[in-house]
């Protein structure tokens, strides 16, 4: 099924058209859990040449690995493949600390051209956290402070080929899950689809990446700090016969010490008596709700006499 993606243009951002935008990135983040980035600033050239480069080392490094492995040999003779995903993959982390000089065989021109992209790349993820929490009402850094713990948010990628596969009825190339974490920002191929995402209860495929946009998507985390407000959403990759499919995943998620819990501003008042609603409610009944409510939580904490 294919439907019109959200697209949020950053240099929208910047004008009249700032309020639009901003509606159409919280929608998406409501009703969608995913949606395309535009003109975000990321030198295209650059971008260019990390897919290049990947695809490159794939290719003198994992292609024939991969074909060789036993996933290839359980597809090769239909053994069962409910639990296997047909994908080739190397995982980079980049904060708090990096891992990008112990991975084998990387060049030079690859690790530098991949630590100028992700740096880049984190800027758009804060950029992209602030905009969600200004839409949510909160602080701008909420998100980020909450991510934070001891060493800052965690970023990492997921560099991931999925090969042209012989029988592509028989395996995912990554079977249904939701992102465990935060942002997560997607580089992808211009030429083979696969992806896809549910929407309303059918399945939407995500086409290849014109332009160099960047595809994201909500991780359950983000879920968890917007109280149920932003969803992550389930999400598969389809192997193709014809075609090898790249996928640069980065990932801006929580430190693995950060304490995740709904924001604040977000919950309902709990533990209240009625009575003292009705009390404050008497007070501000042509007043806006909000206001009412957060006094309440401030009363249910035992700081209003």
């Amino acid at each position: 099924m294919e439907m019109e993606i959200p697209v949020i243009n950053f240099d929208e951002l910047h004008g009249e058209g700032r309020e639009k935008t901003m509606a159409l990135l919280h929608q998406a983040c409501e009703q969608w859990g995913f949606y395309l980035v535009e003109n975000h600033g990321i030198d295209k050239k650059l971008m260019e040449k990390v897919k290049q480069l990947v695809n490159s080392y794939y290719d003198e490094n994992l292609k024939q690995r991969f074909y060789e492995s036993e996933i290839a040999k359980s597809l090769k003779n239909k053994d069962n493949t409910s639990e296997i995903d047909w994908e080739s993959t190397f995982f980079i982390w980049h904060r708090p600390t990096s891992n990008i000089n112990e991975i084998p065989n990387l060049s030079e021109d690859l690790r530098k051209t991949m630590d100028e992209y992700i740096a880049e790349l984190i800027k758009l993820s804060e950029k992209l956290s602030e905009l969600m929490c200004e839409n949510l009402g909160l602080e701008k850094t909420s998100l980020k402070d909450a991510f934070s713990g001891s060493k800052g948010p965690s970023v990492g990628t997921k560099v991931a080929k999925y090969p042209a596969c012989p029988h592509p009825e028989l395996v995912r190339g990554l079977r249904e899950h939701t992102d465990a974490g935060g942002v997560i920002l997607l580089l992808q191929d211009d030429q083979v689809p696969g992806l896809e995402f549910l929407k309303d209860g059918e399945w939407v495929q995500i086409p290849p990446s014109k332009n160099n946009t960047i595809f994201v998507n909500i991780g359950d985390q983000v879920e968890v700090l917007s109280n149920g407000r932003y969803k992550s959403v389930l999400h598969r990759v389809m192997p193709n016969k014809y075609g090898s499919r790249l996928s640069i995943a980065t990932f801006y998620n929580p430190a693995g010490d950060a304490l995740i819990s709904p924001a604040s501003r977000l919950l309902y008042p709990t533990q209240y008596r009625f009575q003292d609603y009705l009390q404050f409610y008497s007070a501000t009944k042509f007043s806006a709700k909000g206001p009412r409510f957060e006094a309440m939580k401030t009363m249910a904490n035992g700081q209003i006499a």
